[in-house]
C-alpha cells in the first residue's frame, strides 16, 4: 500500500489507515457489517478518534440509514472539534430525517 492519499493530520499509524481504508472498500461493496466490525474494533482502541467516529457516522447515515446513530456519531465529531463544519453539516442533513413528536 502506498499510503493515504489525503494528508495524515491525526498522525495515524499506518495499520489504523490501512483498516481506514479497508472499511471504506467494504462499504462501497456493501459489505456493510464487516466494515463497521472493523470500525467499532477501532473505535474501541480508541474512542475518540475522528475519522474512525466520522466514517461511521457515514456508514449509519448513507448505507444503514440509522440517522439517529449517525447524528450521535457526528455529535461526538463535534464535542471533539468544535470547529469540524464538515461533521455539522452531515449531523444537520440527517437530523432533517428524523420527525419529533
Amino acid at each position: 500500500m502506498t499510503g493515504p492519499q489525503w494528508k495524515n493530520v491525526y498522525n495515524l499509524a499506518e495499520e489504523q489507515v490501512e483498516k481506514l481504508d479497508l472499511a471504506e472498500q467494504l462499504m462501497e461493496m456493501m459489505q456493510l457489517s464487516e466494515a463497521e466490525k472493523t470500525l467499532i474494533e477501532m473505535l474501541e482502541e480508541n474512542s475518540e478518534c475522528v475519522p474512525v467516529l466520522n466514517i461511521l457516522g457515514h456508514l449509519n447515515g448513507r448505507y444503514i440509514s440509522d440517522f439517529e446513530s449517525a447524528i450521535e456519531y457526528y455529535e461526538k465529531v463535534i464535542s471533539l472539534e468544535p470547529d469540524n463544519a464538515w461533521a455539522r453539516d452531515e449531523r444537520r442533513r440527517y437530523k432533517r430525517y428524523l420527525t419529533y413528536d
